[in-house]
């Protein structure tokens, strides 16, 4: 697998020299100064990649932008409201002009007005470094005594409610503030962030919106979408929802393997395909990572391989972003998996046989820790997953594949 990172963009305080020592051979980025539904101009795409190509010192950085991550899809697409069409349009002009480019991996997602959601962000793992954390009881105190959604008490388990009033009562204001900031903060990278009220009108335009109307709209989408990503080479990789289970009254559709096998058949096309997300379809006790890397393999496009422990096996549950080799996935077989999927590709003489994969979601480790990067995305954190998956990807070939 080809060892990349996420890169946020100039002003990212993890540099591309960071990067670099890390040991990457290649960046996962996105145009974050882009409006969500506006084209992506050549120009810009080709900016970012000369910034890709040189380190800060001026030398050449050997590095290549790889992935991008992502062209965002508007909630107006999602719900197909608005001036969806044009946008839908904008979208495919991105797509044409990140092709000529050169780049040829798109990861996506569908979660409407959410990217992935945790209620801590800085969450004191075992190991005293910092974690990204997501409980149940705490987005269920946000949700119902904070935001006040209407109906948001029938969303949870009586003893999770219960749990709320007591975390209301003894928590105090800036705990309070805090855990509002996290839940509202809007998409990675694009540094906006919502008002409760602005929260609440964006959650509101969701109000009685069913998962089969969006899926609907989704294949819609993508029947557009990816005939276009196969004529022009590209690879489209969704991403899972994260966590795999609807919060906020929000609905989910790419949750479990049968949601990611529905849509491969509803566009059956080899660039319809996955990024797979070890973390976030390991927030699921029921989904089966190592045997969807198996039997999914031949769609996936990008791999983030990250480690949750579930606290429950409930669906939802609880859980913490663990050490990216002690989670509650195993990720010796799952990288054993992915590996096998690339020799198979290059044994059936496919064209593309290597799967782009990132360290995702590292703690926040020694002078990580108030470097003001953004959450999830720290240098040594991130240094210290890649090193362990490089070690285990380079024992498995050597003595497995």
């Amino acid at each position: 697998m080809k060892q990349t990172w996420r890169w946020y963009g100039p002003d990212d305080p993890v540099s591309l020299g960071d990067a670099k020592q890390a040991g990457v051979q290649g960046i996962v980025t996105a145009l974050h100064q882009i409006t969500p539904g506006d084209v992506w101009p050549v120009n810009e795409i080709k900016n970012r990649q000369v910034e890709i190509a040189r380190l800060p010192s001026g030398n050449a950085s050997g590095m290549t932008w790889d992935v991008v991550e992502s062209v965002f899809i508007s909630d107006d697409i999602k719900a197909q409201s608005g001036d969806w069409r044009a946008q839908l349009d904008n979208y495919k002009q991105s797509l044409r002009n990140l092709a000529t480019c050169g780049v040829n991996v798109v990861a996506y997602h569908t979660m409407p007005v959410l990217d992935w959601t945790r209620t801590d962000l800085k969450w004191q793992h075992q190991n005293t470094g910092l974690a990204l954390r997501f409980d149940q009881a705490e987005l269920a105190a946000f949700d119902i005594h904070i935001l006040g959604r209407k109906g948001a008490g029938q969303d949870y388990p009586e003893d999770v409610v219960d749990a709320t009033a007591k975390l209301i009562r003894e928590k105090d204001d800036a705990w309070k503030a805090t855990l509002v900031c996290t839940l509202t903060a809007g998409l990675p990278g694009s540094g906006e962030g919502w008002t409760l009220d602005e929260f609440r009108d964006r959650l509101a335009l969701w109000n009685g919106v069913s998962p089969q109307q969006v899926f609907a709209n989704h294949v819609d989408f993508l029947s557009e979408v990816v005939p276009l990503a196969q004529e022009l080479g590209l690879r489209f990789a969704c991403h899972p929802d994260d966590p795999p289970f609807p919060i906020l009254g929000l609905p989910r559709i790419m949750s479990t393997e049968a949601d990611f096998q529905a849509m491969f058949d509803a566009v059956d096309l080899p660039a319809n395909g996955m990024t797979f997300c070890t973390g976030s379809l390991g927030a699921r006790g029921d989904n089966d990572l190592v045997g969807m890397a198996r039997r999914l393999g031949p769609r996936i496009h990008f791999a983030h391989l990250r480690n949750v422990r579930r606290e429950s096996e409930t669906v939802p549950c609880s859980f913490f972003e663990d050490d990216h080799m002690t989670g509650s996935s195993n990720m010796v077989r799952i990288i054993e998996a992915l590996l096998r999927e690339e020799a198979r590709r290059c044994a059936a003489g496919e064209m593309i046989c290597q799967i782009p994969m990132r360290p995702d979601h590292g703690h926040e480790l020694m002078t990580d820790i108030n470097a003001g990067g953004n959450p999830g995305y720290s240098a040594i954190g991130r240094l210290r997953g890649l090193a362990e998956l490089r070690g285990a990807m380079l024992a498995i070939k050597e003595c497995v594949i």
